[in-house]
């Protein structure tokens, strides 16, 4: 196997790799290496809580489950405590893996943890300056009628509700 870093950015990195695979052929990849994430379907009330949020690389806002980068030497549990406060202002008063997933497993060894939320105490947001997000409370059928009719395409999100048989 032999590895080359061709980029450095402050999220994550750009190898080129060529690896013989189980079949003996070589194979030869551009991979992003990714520190992974945390998502967390927030439940307030009985209700689900969603974010609207601004999303520069694809210029509109997109409905999502809160979520975030782990940060190094945290866990995807820490990660996903500090992530629904961040965005939300909502502590969590329950948290509960529900599994994971590799949103993109051809080009990244991102993997994105995913977890169920009871809602605390609502408090102060501790939003980066670049996160424009609105925040508001859907029924599962509201949910349901959302992704029917094609107005949340987040892959996480998508992925989310699918482990907890949302939609």
């Amino acid at each position: 196997m032999s590895q080359r870093k061709v980029f450095t950015g402050k999220l994550f990195d750009v190898y080129v790799t060529r690896k013989e695979l189980p079949n003996g052929h070589t194979g030869y990849w551009e991979s992003i290496d990714h520190p992974g994430a945390s998502a967390i379907v927030p439940f307030c009330g009985g209700r689900i809580l969603l974010i609207r949020q601004y999303r520069a690389v694809v210029g509109e806002y997109i409905w999502e489950i809160p979520a975030g980068v782990l940060e190094p030497g945290e866990t995807p549990y820490q990660c996903a405590k500090r992530e629904i406060i961040e965005e939300t202002g909502y502590s969590a008063k329950k948290l509960v893996p529900v599994g994971k997933i590799y949103p993109a497993a051809g080009c990244s060894n991102e993997v994105i943890h995913i977890f169920k939320a009871e809602c605390g105490k609502r408090g102060n947001d501790n939003r980066e300056a670049g996160e424009i997000i609105k925040l508001r409370h859907f029924t599962a059928k509201e949910v349901k009628a959302l992704v029917r009719n094609g107005k949340i395409y987040d892959a996480k999100t998508l992925s989310a509700f699918a482990l907890l048989g949302i939609a």
